[in-house]
């Protein structure tokens, strides 16, 4: 059957279970950070149909569509998959998971992790059974993350981990962490760092919230206090853990480039003109917000259609990982201007910081949020650098 007809027999198949298995509920817009489900240990559902939609995709192995089915994907191509996105997208179906380790570890795994751990770690990660963080970044090891110092001594059957991590989003909610450690002590930077998994609950692991402009606290410092880590938890081979950074850091750059992508069904343009009106003809009444919103709109479009196409580019092993960045910087910067725009739009009410009517300043501590967008994941100099060398060939300074 040629692939064109086969995909129209699975759009309509798969729009036929999502209509009998989306809960109406979750067909609606996320109202606050309680809408979205992070799973895990502890998770706390706030509803039934929040908890009956993770379930039913779980089973079918659609929040991560793309693995294999033996580690609790769905075993989707990439044109399924990105058909399942698209009639979720028509129906205003919420994603049922939000997951660090769906986004980051999982294609880690799926590339450098032994049977073992594949078939430990996946299932879990796409029921949402387990909830991840990640530990790379250090207090002295920021843009610089191959300086780390989180030290991993090696007592035979176990390593003993000292050291300490930063900007570890959800460290204080998550159940496991994904981490870098430096188990040679004498090698040359990169070559000295190991990926290892343990979990948060372990003995000598603490986590301290760190509370941000925005007045909301998602990234904390973790404290690791002689943690005893196994070694069929150590990912890959003992010095290769830089391999594995690095593929995860691009998928989660690619992570966050998907920010600057629509996230309301209803474009920017028509939310803009319910917050400050229309003229006789329609069109937005401040001509200079107008004329920005429709600059935002057509970047807005041309950057979904190069997400695609990298997307694309990605799931048939032909897109260059280095052009993450540029994807990751773009989004990041989209992010910040959608945001900008809304604040525009709201003049002095956006600006409301505590007040119900402002749903506890919703608009302004997301705008204040988004700035970090330019730091986390690997800051826009760090970004900018990596394009210019890699994808533009530019020489070094």
């Amino acid at each position: 059957m040629p692939e064109t007809l086969m995909n129209t027999d699975f759009r309509t198949q798969t729009r036929a279970w999502l209509e009998a298995n989306c809960p109406p509920e979750m067909r609606t817009p996320v109202a606050s950070e309680d809408d979205i489900c992070w799973g895990g240990r502890n998770a706390k559902f706030t509803s039934d149909a929040q908890r009956l939609w993770l379930e039913r995709m779980g089973e079918r192995g659609w929040t991560a569509p793309t693995w294999p089915r033996e580690y609790g994907g769905g075993g989707l191509s990439g044109a399924q998959a990105k058909v399942l996105t698209e009639e979720m997208r028509a129906m205003g179906c919420r994603s049922p998971l939000n997951s660090f380790g769906i986004w980051m570890l999982g294609p880690a795994l799926l590339k450098f992790g032994s049977e073992a751990q594949k078939r430990e770690h996946l299932p879990k990660i796409t029921r949402g059974e387990i909830r991840w963080c990640q530990g790379y970044s250090e207090p002295n090891a920021g843009s610089d993350l191959a300086s780390l110092q989180t030290r991993a001594e090696d007592k035979g059957d176990f390593y003993l981990v000292n050291g300490q991590k930063i900007w570890t989003s959800y460290a204080n909610k998550a159940d496991w962490i994904f981490c870098l450690v430096r188990t040679d002590f004498e090698a040359k930077k990169h070559t000295g760092i190991s990926f290892v998994l343990f979990d948060m609950a372990s003995p000598g692991v603490s986590t301290k919230p760190i509370r941000l402009i925005s007045g909301a606290s998602p990234f904390c410092e973790t404290f690791f206090d002689n943690v005893r880590v196994e070694k069929h938890n150590l990912v890959g081979t003992p010095g290769g853990g830089w391999e594995v950074a690095k593929v995860l850091l691009a998928h989660e750059r690619e992570m966050i480039s998907g920010l600057g992508g629509r996230v309301v069904s209803r474009p920017l343009g028509q939310v803009i003109a319910e917050m400050v009106g229309t003229d006789a003809q329609g069109r937005l009444v401040d001509p200079i917000l107008r004329a920005r919103v429709a600059e935002f709109e057509v970047d807005e479009a041309a950057f979904a259609s190069t997400l695609a196409r990298f997307g694309d580019q990605t799931r048939a092993g032909q897109a260059d990982p280095a052009f993450a960045s540029a994807m990751k910087y773009y989004g990041s910067e989209l992010n910040k201007r959608r945001h900008e725009l809304l604040m525009s739009a709201g003049g002095s009410d956006a600006l409301e910081w505590e007040s119900d009517r402002s749903d506890h300043g919703a608009a302004a501590r997301t705008w204040l949020r988004t700035k970090a967008n330019s730091i986390e994941g690997g800051t826009t100099e760090v970004q900018l650098g990596v394009i210019a060398k890699r994808i533009l060939g530019l020489p070094g300074a």
